[in-house]
């Protein structure tokens, strides 16, 4: 259990440093096509440390979970640690600055998370 709780704080701590990192990438624009597009915008990303290290961190959490789901009961893996991800995620959003809906929004969302 203590592994799928380290994917949940991995997965959720970087969720809101890769949605920071990748601030900007609307204004990428390419006078190409859509697959030129796609090349700057990945450009971009891939050239973005604020964006490219979070996410390593973040798909080293999935390799985690990987191996983690060998030896852990699927029907308590998944919602455990996809439940706790969402905490973890607000709990990072809300070290980051990200403002948060209104107290209704955020006791309805933990209420959502602890009767799933």
């Amino acid at each position: 259990a203590l592994w799928l709780v380290s994917v949940a704080a991995i997965w959720g701590f970087t969720n809101p440093l890769i949605k920071a990192g990748g601030k900007g990438i609307e204004n990428v624009k390419s006078s190409g096509n859509a697959f030129s597009q796609f090349l700057m915008e990945f450009k971009f990303l891939f050239l973005n440390w604020k964006y490219l290290l979070p996410f390593l961190l973040n798909q080293s959490g999935s390799v985690l979970y990987y191996m983690t789901l060998a030896s852990a009961d699927l029907s308590l893996a998944v919602p455990v640690t996809n439940s706790l991800t969402f905490v973890f995620t607000g709990l990072g959003g809300k070290l980051c600055g990200e403002e948060f809906g209104s107290k209704r929004q955020s006791y309805s969302d933990v209420l959502g998370v602890l009767f799933q």
